[in-house]
């Protein structure tokens, strides 16, 4: 038997895990800034970008964004 849990106690398991994490790091980063800067171009705080890495919040942003009057656009924004 290789020790506890489903892998063992191997180096191959510390690593996988680690690398797991690092994607997943990556991944948001990828994600989280191209929405936090759609949500400050049409108006809204950056911040609400941080809601596309929530699920079911995600799908709501979207159509928040795409269907909601955006304040850049009342302030006559970039493409008024």
């Amino acid at each position: 038997m290789m020790g506890n849990g489903t892998f063992g106690n191997t180096m191959f398991y510390d690593t996988m895990w680690a690398g797991h994490w690092l994607w997943m790091l990556v991944i948001g980063i990828v994600v989280v800034i191209p929405a936090w800067r759609i949500c400050q171009r049409t108006g809204y705080p950056g911040w609400m970008g941080i809601l596309i890495l929530v699920p079911v919040l995600n799908l709501f942003l979207l159509y928040f964004i795409a269907f909601s009057e955006w304040p850049a656009d009342k302030q006559g924004g970039a493409d008024a």
